[in-house]
């Protein structure tokens, strides 16, 4: 079983008007597709984990849009949130949706819509994945193949617990040699690598550590007995 990773990008007046709110807006890195379902014949039912702040500005924008039919936002204390939202899709999106569908493939959540205007996704499927991922996707969308390999769901799972900005944190730690043993790097080390203040790098890798944990804690505990025989 193969995936492969895409790069989309399609014109700001076909975009969905809510990603064309994280291009237009500072502060917003990208929005999380994490789950969907559809209901009826043209609103969806999404969950995503937006990377922005404040959400003030994002619930105006929600508002404002004819493409939202109900939503609610809940908060979370480092400057991300979640929302929930019903939604019709934009008619490139829906295009997109239903010829992926139509092609076999499985969309590995998360998708990000991100403020460079792209929109990365993950597809799995038997061999040939690539070839039908590129021909599946509507005109006027551009493709970019990022990577292409066999799939490992742990993988993924790891990298969609992280921001952007957390995964870029932890990938220059590694990097320079900060998990090593003996540590060789330093937060200031990551600090350069990622062009910010030391403080900063140190919040991104506590954070990242700390959503890694607690997903691997949550996902694999189980009865105290079955753990300490």
């Amino acid at each position: 079983m193969k995936y492969v990773r895409l790069s989309l990008s399609m014109a700001p007046e076909v975009r969905h008007p809510m990603h064309q709110f994280v291009v237009d807006h500072e502060g917003y890195d990208a929005s999380y597709l994490l789950r969907g379902n559809e209901v009826g014949d043209d609103v969806q039912t999404l969950l995503f984990h937006v990377d922005g702040h404040p959400p003030d500005p994002y619930r105006a924008a929600l508002d404002a849009t004819d493409h939202v039919v109900e939503y609610a936002i809940s908060t979370c204390p480092d400057e991300t949130f979640y929302l929930y939202v019903r939604d019709r899709p934009s008619d490139t999106g829906g295009e997109l949706v239903e010829a992926l569908t139509t092609a076999g493939l499985v969309v590995v959540s998360p998708i990000a819509y991100r403020s460079d205007g792209t929109m990365d996704l993950t597809l799995v499927g038997p061999g040939g994945t690539v070839q039908r991922a590129v021909e599946a996707v509507p005109d006027g969308v551009g493709v970019d193949v990022r990577e292409v390999g066999e799939y490992d769901s742990s993988r993924f799972e790891s990298a969609a617990a992280l921001t952007d900005r957390q995964f870029a944190a932890v990938t220059a730690a590694v990097g320079c040699g900060y998990y090593d043993d003996p540590r060789a790097g330093t937060t200031a080390d990551v600090a350069d690598r990622l062009d910010c203040a030391p403080g900063t790098a140190a919040e991104h890798l506590r954070k990242a550590e700390a959503r890694v944990m607690t997903r691997l804690v949550d996902e694999d505990a189980g009865p105290a007995s079955a753990r300490n025989p």
